[in-house]
């Protein structure tokens, strides 16, 4: 029998199902523990980048044209995106308030503002660095909606940024806590719970479970977010089974969604029922936990840098969640006025 757990207020689903999940969670080992590692130290004034940084990669959506983020230091609290293509657009600020849509076929974060046309696409894992990284301010300039695709997850982007430098910018950064315990379904029987941890912890925990049926099989990690943490996990790449690779090859070419799509052996990691089709990255003990640290820090906490207003601090319990059901839940949040400074 599973311990007792504390759902908290159920913000979606039922109480009966998420018991049958979370039993189901708990007789998933540990593969990796970090839970007792030193927390990121806390930050007192907000910091930008010292000078501007660009990287540059193949398009996520157009493969075959070289794709380009400038970024830049800015006092403006946030991070934003600009579309130097569309010189008459409003930069899009990273807020759950800007997300447009979570993706039908391509299952990814798009964010918004104004017209439909100024938009930024697969933004997650972006903004993923504005939570799990020392920059609370940034400009990001683009000149297209389709951002770059990496080999190595968020690694290019993680050097940039680190080799930019620091410098502060007026204000204090602000932590933000739940108010109380609270939980929402995901779809196939999993779960996202958050907790609020003690007063003055300004750590976040994490608790991340996979379970394919593939594969990639049952996958668990616990982390705290730190450097090492956020480092080791910014690495791993998307997962897509051999069947979704198949489809987006053959009949994705209808859809204008995946038509150009530039997934590949190297940028993303393949299981078909029995195996990897490529080299799986992230070994314990001969087992892979790609799947695992990307859903942890560039899936999960890419939604945390959704609140716009700060830093989140607290304890997440993650059982097969995605994207549809991680800004479900930050929207949650907002709507039931459960965040508070901590």
């Amino acid at each position: 029998m599973a311990p007792d757990f504390d759902f908290g207020q159920v913000l979606d689903g039922s109480r009966e199902s998420l018991e049958r999940s979370y039993q189901r969670f708990c007789e998933l080992p540990v593969d990796q523990d970090w839970g007792e590692d030193e927390p990121g130290p806390s930050l007192g004034n907000p910091l930008t980048i010292a000078r501007p940084v660009e990287v540059s990669a193949p398009g996520t959506f157009a493969k075959n044209q070289i794709r380009t983020l400038k970024l830049e230091p800015t006092d403006r609290p946030g991070w934003w995106f600009d579309r130097d293509d569309l010189p008459d657009s409003q930069p899009i600020k990273v807020s759950v308030r800007n997300v447009w849509t979570t993706g039908k076929v391509v299952s990814n974060i798009v964010l918004r503002s104004g017209s439909r046309h100024n938009y930024a696409r697969l933004v997650e894992h972006i903004i993923a660095l504005k939570a799990g990284m020392d920059v609370d301010n940034l400009r990001i300039r683009m000149t297209s909606g389709d951002p770059p695709l990496f080999n190595a997850g968020s690694e290019d982007l993680v050097e940039a940024l680190r080799g930019a430098g620091r410098k502060t910018c007026p204000g204090r950064v602000k932590y933000f806590s739940v108010k109380e315990p609270v939980t929402i379904a995901t779809p196939h029987d999993g779960f996202i719970s958050v907790a609020p941890n003690q007063p003055g912890d300004h750590a976040l925990r994490i608790d991340c479970a996979r379970d394919f049926s593939n594969a990639m099989g049952q996958q668990r990690i616990r982390f705290v977010l730190n450097e090492r943490s956020f480092n080791h996990g910014s690495t791993a790449r998307t997962n897509a089974t051999w069947r979704q690779m198949m489809f987006i090859r053959t009949f994705g070419k209808i859809f204008a969604d995946v038509r150009n799509i530039g997934y590949n052996k190297q940028n993303i990691l393949i299981a078909s029922k029995r195996g990897y089709v490529n080299e799986p990255t992230h070994l314990v003990d001969g087992k892979s936990l790609e799947a695992a640290w990307h859903r942890a820090i560039l899936d999960l906490i890419a939604a945390l840098a959704l609140i716009e207003e700060g830093r989140f601090a607290g304890t997440i319990t993650d059982f097969k969640g995605n994207h549809f059901a991680d800004v479900e839940l930050v929207k949650l949040l907002y709507a039931n006025d459960l965040l508070v400074e901590v």
